[in-house]
């Protein structure tokens, strides 16, 4: 079994009080890795480091941070096959997806790194003679990352590499699920030559680590991804001293399918989209609209669909789905089938656990007859489970898919310019994806609305959420000689 140390400061240390919990592998249950439950004391010390280091490494050009990204993109590509197997182990995603998220976040932190020539100001007019007024785009200082268990190799990423491509430093607080893969990732920082203190790794309770990281004041801005609740948290802590939050919070994604959609495009995007990671993606479809007028055939199709998804042991190269984090996400996932059915929803495909000894396995479900009012329709699910609801026409399936409190992602199939157009402009959520699954682009600006959180991740904006400005006026005598 393997152990793991804090990363504070440059070095792997133990936490002053010496305590550890597990971590399981939750497609066999079996403990995997002790690691180190970091104590407010931990916590302080790693803010400190990142806060100490902070200045010297904002005044190095960003030209020059941008090559201890790139080491670190290629300590990760060198590495490749032993991360995505601690990913599988941990967190139970299917191997091939877990190869996907490390390629990705090498590929993030490089793209991330081509930022440091492109990290511009503004010259702003005057309204005076003889002055100039320049914009600086400055870093915030130390940035606090707080991940979540289901994307939690590439999350580190989506933290750290805009946070030090603009000249801040960071801790980082992975989720006590998924740790191991944040301390290969930190054996990799430590290889890169990366200087002491820009980045540290604190692992143990949100109620601990998480809570003084969010409330701590030489903490600039915590950037977090989990649920709404936690979110809500987190907000109050640092309301305590005005830091700033950057939160991706829950999400419930409608996909509209249209009269005339490509059906089988439709159902194919769908159902990849669903069971991606078991369900457990906050921008993955939650709910279908499907018009009446192929509402029997798009189902048939999906039920289909959904029996040909091959889940169990993630190691294997055959799957399409693993298990479930752990026993309580198992347990949620059922309850709200089994509340769904109790409401009247029809359930065709699935409906229940896995039969197994050992592992957190659900089956793909399909629930059909459900009705707008239903909590299922409402409440992320995070399991592979789709309702499915039918609709007349576009202006039912719009106030149908807004009628949420949570705004990320959604999708709409037809190929009808003027639907997409109506769709683009009247869906309110912060993306919409036209006849293709959800899934977002590095260069693209992922961020949500409502509840779905505050601010944003990737390209350009999301670059800039790791900034802040300084205005500098400038007068001088033009006829001093």
């Amino acid at each position: 079994m393997r152990r793991y140390h804090l990363f504070i400061n440059g070095k792997f240390v133990d936490s002053v009080s010496g305590e550890t919990f597990n971590v399981i592998n939750p497609a066999t249950e079996e403990v995997i890795s002790e690691v180190p439950e970091a104590t407010v004391e931990d916590t302080r010390k790693a803010v400190d480091a990142a806060y100490e280091s902070q200045k010297k490494w904002a005044r190095l050009p960003a030209i020059e941070r941008a090559k201890y990204l790139r080491r670190i993109a290629d300590g990760i590509r060198k590495n490749a096959d032993m991360l995505a197997t601690t990913i599988v182990e941990e967190q139970g995603k299917i191997r091939s997806l877990a190869r996907v998220e490390v390629d990705f976040t090498a590929d993030y932190i490089d793209y991330m790194a081509e930022w440091a020539r492109r990290i511009e100001g503004e010259i702003i007019q005057s309204d005076r003679p003889n002055e100039n007024i320049l914009l600086y785009k400055m870093p915030i200082g130390v940035i606090a990352g707080i991940l979540p268990w289901n994307f939690p190799f590439f999350l580190i990423a989506r933290k750290m590499a805009p946070a030090l491509i603009t000249g801040n430093t960071i801790v980082v607080k992975p989720s006590s699920d998924t740790p191991n893969n944040a301390f290969e990732f930190a054996k990799i920082v430590a290889e890169s030559g990366l200087p002491e203190g820009i980045f540290n790794l604190v692992s143990g309770k949100g109620s601990v680590v998480g809570n003084e990281l969010a409330s701590n004041p030489k903490v600039g801005m915590v950037s977090f991804t989990g649920s709404v609740e936690t979110g809500s948290r987190i907000m109050e802590a640092a309301s305590k001293n005005i830091t700033k939050v950057s939160l991706e919070l829950g999400g419930k994604a409608p996909a509209i399918v249209m009269d005339d959609a490509d059906i089988d495009l439709a159902v194919k995007a769908i159902k990849d989209s669903r069971v991606i990671n078991t369900g457990q993606v906050c921008n993955c479809a939650e709910r279908v609209y499907v018009h009446d007028r192929i509402a029997d055939e798009f189902i048939e199709k999906m039920i289909d669909a959904m029996k040909e998804t091959r889940y169990g042991d993630p190691m294997k190269e055959d799957v399409d789905m693993g298990p479930l984090i752990n026993s309580k996400a198992l347990e949620s996932v059922d309850g709200m089938v089994k509340r769904a059915i109790g409401e009247g929803a029809k359930m065709v495909i699935g409906g229940s656990a896995e039969e197994r000894k050992k592992g957190f396995f659900y089956k793909p479900t399909v629930l059909v007859d459900c009705r707008q009012e239903m909590e299922i329709v409402h409440k992320e699910i995070f399991g592979p489970v789709l309702p499915i609801l039918r609709f007349k026409d576009l202006d039912e399936a719009i106030e149908y898919a807004n009628d949420c409190e949570y705004g990320l992602t959604s999708s709409i199939y037809t190929q009808n310019l003027d639907v997409v157009m109506r769709a683009a402009n009247e869906i309110k959520f912060g993306e919409t994806y036209v006849n293709r699954e959800n899934f977002e682009a590095m260069q693209g600006f992922h961020a949500g609305w409502r509840k779905s959180g505050i601010g944003g991740d990737d390209g350009k904006h999301g670059l800039e959420e790791f900034v802040k400005t300084h205005v500098v006026y400038i007068q001088y005598d033009q006829e001093k000689k």
